[in-house]
């Protein structure tokens, strides 16, 4: 007897193999749908918040002048107190 257990070795239909199939896809699919929902609201966040980005150019032609010295645009500070910098440039 070659049968292992309770485990049967009978023919699967089409459907049972696409479930099958489909079942073990599950992660990828959440690993692909999560990472593409992440560059997307990163390229949100690039488009909104970057002062390289002017989308108002009558009113703001040029948003990186109206930046304070203090303010943190990028997304990590790595060991970078922001409060203490100065202004190195003239104003405009």
């Amino acid at each position: 007897n070659t049968s292992t257990g309770d485990v049967d070795n009978k023919e699967m239909s089409s459907e049972e193999c696409l479930i099958v199939i489909l079942h073990q896809l599950i992660p990828l699919f959440i690993f692909i749908g999560g990472g593409a929902t992440m560059s997307a609201l990163y390229l949100g966040r690039l488009a909104l918040r970057n002062p390289d980005v002017s989308w108002d150019r009558k009113n703001n032609p040029e948003p990186w002048n109206n930046l304070e010295p203090t303010q943190q645009y990028k997304l990590f500070k790595v060991n970078m107190d922001y409060s203490k910098l100065k202004k190195n440039g003239p104003d405009f």
